[in-house]
């Protein structure tokens, strides 16, 4: 999801360094690794209706390829390792959630995709690498999935995208922002992002901030994994230096028990503003524990935070004016058609409350439908990331006026325009308010 240029590209290729050699597969026979995803488009990226039953995938020598792996004339199945049990769990499983409804909406009220049923097998890694490291090659190797879609965390999908793009699966939608996961296709060729990239969301954070709080003195509060450290990155990238002092830069660990030294350094620090590249536990611990000290600096906190849940962590009054980012459309826009059709699917075809991250599963979910159905005729691996390639100026009705999604062999980098939140207390309750308007990454 993208503004115009492609600028970016040059930039990330000096930020990150990625060293695997990574191959493809096709479908049927092929032994696994020995292909990379083709480099142009082909007849998989026309669309063509959803529900036509594929054709026979015939290459130049005029035999028919075998069926690929998790396809079968009536399924198409997929895989995903995702935190479904836990403190981690708990914050994103509504994205798994909303994807299944989608999924489940798709096969009772359309049959499916290319005539099959989507088959979704999405198993519990507890957000542990070790754990997703094992889920994923039993998906892989025992369950015999088509894609990975939604792969969700960071250091739980670290483990894990060297193995996919080794054997040659498409591992598309990732549900995290780290800026590798797009920053170099050539390496990592099936793996697209869609997640803002955290070095995009911090830069605007930066813009922001020296636009609107020039002459405050700005600190980060990061986790110190990818996550955090493209956060602090792209904060340097957006402040102007010669309207704002970056004085303080304190990291966590993910497995930190509080951040109490961190939030009381910055304090001392005389930060004004703060931005925390943090998951909403930690989130609601800084703000707390700012608000005890009697501290009260403008918060920046990371789109991880910005769904509902966030004032389960943290009461609305604490949270009153905190300041995050997104690209959707909010849930309560309950007279939205499009977030009213997802409150229904989530009625129907889901379990739990619909919520901004249930929107987001959603919305991976249509991009799976949309890339899937452009791939009847061509249902392999490769024709898989050619649909994915031909994606140009894509649009959900669920995601802001503005937002589109170009995806190329040389660019795998989703999200790059989000608008400001506001979190507000009315009525005891909290909610997100969009302020402003889209910030591009790019302009």
């Amino acid at each position: 999801m993208r503004s115009s240029g492609k600028a970016f590209v040059l930039v990330v290729a000096a930020l990150v360094s990625l060293a695997l050699l990574a191959a493809a597969c096709g479908g049927g026979e092929e032994e696994e690794g020995t292909r990379t995803p083709a480099a142009t488009g082909t007849a998989a990226g026309t669309p063509r209706p959803t529900g036509t039953p594929a054709a026979s995938s015939t290459p130049p020598g005029g035999t028919p390829a075998a069926a690929a792996p998790g396809i079968t004339a009536t399924e198409i199945t997929l895989g995903s390792h995702f935190a479904q049990s836990g403190t981690y769990g708990a914050v994103y499983a509504p994205v798994l959630e909303g994807l299944r409804a989608y999924f489940n909406y798709v096969n009772a009220e359309k049959g499916g995709v290319c005539g099959r049923k989507i088959v979704l097998k999405a198993d519990d890694d507890q957000f542990d690498p070790a754990r997703a490291m094992e889920v994923t090659r039993k998906l892989v190797e025992q369950d015999k999935i088509f894609a990975m879609v939604a792969g969700v965390g960071t250091a739980a999908h670290s483990a894990v995208w060297d193995y996919l793009n080794e054997k040659g699966i498409p591992d598309l939608w990732v549900v995290s922002g780290a800026h590798k996961w797009g920053a170099d296709p050539k390496t990592h060729p099936w793996t697209v992002a869609i997640l803002p990239d955290y070095f995009v969301e911090a830069t605007i954070f930066g813009k922001y901030i020296s636009e609107n709080y020039p002459g405050k003195k700005v600190a980060i509060l990061y986790e110190n994994d990818d996550f955090g450290r493209d956060e602090l990155a792209g904060l340097k990238n957006g402040l102007d230096p010669t309207k704002n002092q970056l004085v303080s830069e304190q990291s966590y660990e993910f497995t930190a028990v509080d951040v109490r030294s961190q939030v009381t350094n910055i304090k001392q620090a005389g930060a004004e503003v703060v931005v925390c590249a943090c998951i909403p536990g930690y989130t609601a611990q800084a703000i707390k524990g700012a608000n005890r000290m009697g501290w009260k600096p403008q918060w920046l906190v990371g789109y991880v935070n910005s769904d509902p849940v966030m004032f389960q962590y943290a009461s609305p009054q604490d949270m009153e004016g905190t300041l995050s980012a997104q690209a959707n459309k909010l849930i309560d826009w309950t007279d939205d058609p499009a977030v009213a059709q997802h409150r229904e699917i989530m009625s129907s075809y889901g379990q739990g409350p619909p919520g901004n991250f249930t929107l987001v599963g959603q919305i991976v979910g249509e991009l799976t439908e949309k890339v899937l159905g452009d791939t009847c005729n061509n249902l392999t691996r490769e024709g898989l990331m050619d649909a994915v390639h031909s994606l140009k100026n894509y649009i959900s009705d669920l995601t802001l006026p503005g937002v589109t999604l170009t995806f190329a062999p040389d660019d795998h980098i989703g999200t790059e325009a989000l608008r400001l939140l506001r979190a507000r207390a009315k009525d005891g309750k909290g909610t997100w308010e969009y302020e402003g308007e889209l910030i591009s990454f790019r302009e």
